[in-house]
């Protein structure tokens, strides 16, 4: 493993500076736009790890991360939205994602939390009456995962689409326009076993057609395969890596690799890339290195991580430590990662900050060492 360099920078997206209920953030998504303004998405002003009152948020930087704006409020439902992802098409064309979750199944738990003060809890319960109340086609109408578009580079957003896969971090920008997303099969139970699939957009979001799905292989099943990421290679290949937890040897909680070359139809049999940590996310850097930055929760080695490959994603042998000042937590990660104008790489991840009980959206600015 490399360790971080003398050059590595630590920054914040976005931190409440006091105490307060709604103080939350979680699950953020990075990207650059032609004109190099960085978009940053995650979900915030919450309560909890799962709760209702959580919106998706957006902070713009101007200058390459040193930065950010105030909270914009992009997406704000009944629901507990979270997994925001953010890409850009050019233009002032950009695409917002996310995940809305159901309450009823959560409603309980929430209250029952340990950390949860009695503000908190009547908060909660509030929410939870509330929910009850709501009829059953704004229920079903609400629940699921959805994508919604600007035309003004994220300044106002269109309706929200339902649409049928839902990972973190999103769909990605293929080199002609198509939009391509690897992720859960939210066709069926949210809460079932469901497959990793491939879907395609050619309309930017507004529509998508079914594509392929990922089969696990021997060592490992669709109920142990979530939170994908995918991304076009150079030669136009396909490059898929996804969480993996519970299989057969160690590491337990990992990530697989799978390759397409027939524009996502097919997929190789899933590999282990050997790291301790999850979930992917994909950035091919301009130098050809392919990074895969992830959220290692092993006690003892807990920090936000990188791999690289210098082949395209066949193998990966190079191991960076972004951020190491986590101490005891368990609640964080979700790194994602975006090259700046210099080659240097803008991971963005949320845990707390320095002393801080509650968690924030975070940076790293680190540049990948000669081989």
């Amino acid at each position: 493993m490399k360790s971080i360099t003398p050059e590595t920078v630590h920054g914040i997206v976005h931190r409440y500076d006091r105490e307060q209920i709604f103080k939350y953030n979680g699950w953020p998504s990075v990207c650059r736009d032609e004109n190099g303004t960085l978009y940053a998405v995650a979900s915030s002003m919450r309560m909890s790890h799962v709760d209702p009152t959580g919106k998706d948020c957006m902070w713009i930087s101007r200058d390459e991360g040193k930065s950010w704006t105030p909270s914009m409020v992009v997406n704000d439902t009944y629901f507990d939205d979270r997994d925001a992802g953010i890409i850009s098409l050019g233009g002032g064309k950009m695409v917002l994602s996310w995940f809305s979750l159901c309450y009823d199944d959560f409603c309980e738990p929430i209250q029952g939390y340990d950390w949860f003060g009695e503000p908190e809890k009547a908060i909660s319960k509030g929410f939870g009456e509330m929910w009850k109340r709501l009829p059953e086609e704004v229920r079903k109408a609400g629940h699921g995962a959805f994508v919604k578009t600007s035309d003004d580079y994220g300044m106002t957003w269109g309706k929200a689409v339902r649409i049928p896969v839902t990972a973190p971090h999103g769909p990605s920008v293929c080199k002609d326009g198509t939009l391509i997303y690897m992720g859960k099969d939210m066709t069926v139970d949210y809460l079932a076993p469901n497959p990793i699939v491939v879907y395609t957009s050619r309309d930017c979001g507004n529509t998508w057609e079914y594509t392929g799905t990922v089969k696990p292989g021997d060592d490992i099943t669709n109920e142990n395969m979530h939170e994908p990421h995918v991304i076009e290679l150079e030669d136009g290949r396909l490059l898929g890596a996804i969480r993996v937890h519970e299989r057969k040897t160690a590491p337990s909680n990992t990530v697989y690799f799978t390759f397409s070359d027939d524009k996502g139809k097919t997929w190789s049999t899933p590999k282990c890339m050997g790291v301790d940590g999850l979930p992917p996310h994909l950035l091919r850097h301009s130098s050809g290195a392919i990074i895969c930055s992830y959220a290692c929760r092993t006690d003892g080695i807990r920090a936000e991580r990188a791999c690289v490959s210098y082949d395209n994603g066949e193998t990966w042998t190079e191991d960076y430590c972004l951020d190491d000042r986590i101490g005891s937590q368990t609640d964080m990660g979700y790194p994602s990662s975006v090259e700046l104008s210099d080659g240097s790489i803008l991971t963005v991840y949320y845990q707390c900050a320095p002393g801080d009980s509650y968690t924030s959206v975070l940076w790293t600015k680190w540049r990948l060492q000669d081989k």
